[in-house]
């Protein structure tokens, strides 16, 4: 069965940083494309970023552009995201997810949520 399970989520002042990682096991992780999403609290999930299987091409949304790098190391079986210069708009529960196609546009089939992290973004 597919697992995905992200960490690292905490509470940060407005530009501040954290490193996220979502551990993956269950699936052909290096064959694999993966995907970061967020659902802000009262709002619904939106798509951050992704990344193709071997890290060689990435997407992400207009709202994290040059702020977030997300990278993989297939060796460990992790994805990561690197958030930098936060904002109180980065607030939300992230979570890490499979793509069942290799596509990593926000419209893709991503599948096999893991439980998601918390990030929370206030002085």
């Amino acid at each position: 069965q597919v697992q995905l399970v992200e960490s690292g989520g905490g509470l940060v002042q407005p530009g501040g940083s954290l490193r996220l990682a979502c551990a993956a096991s269950g699936l052909p992780f290096s064959a694999t494309s993966m995907g970061w999403f967020r659902r802000p609290p009262g709002l619904e999930r939106e798509f951050v970023s992704a990344i193709t299987w071997a890290g060689g091409r990435s997407n992400y949304a207009d709202s994290v552009k040059d702020r977030f790098v997300i990278s993989r190391d297939n060796a460990k079986n992790t994805l990561y995201l690197d958030m930098f210069s936060l904002k109180p708009e980065d607030t939300a529960v992230y979570y890490c997810a499979a793509s069942r196609g290799g596509s990593i546009v926000p419209t893709a089939d991503f599948h096999s949520w893991g439980p998601g992290t918390q990030v929370t973004v206030s002085s």
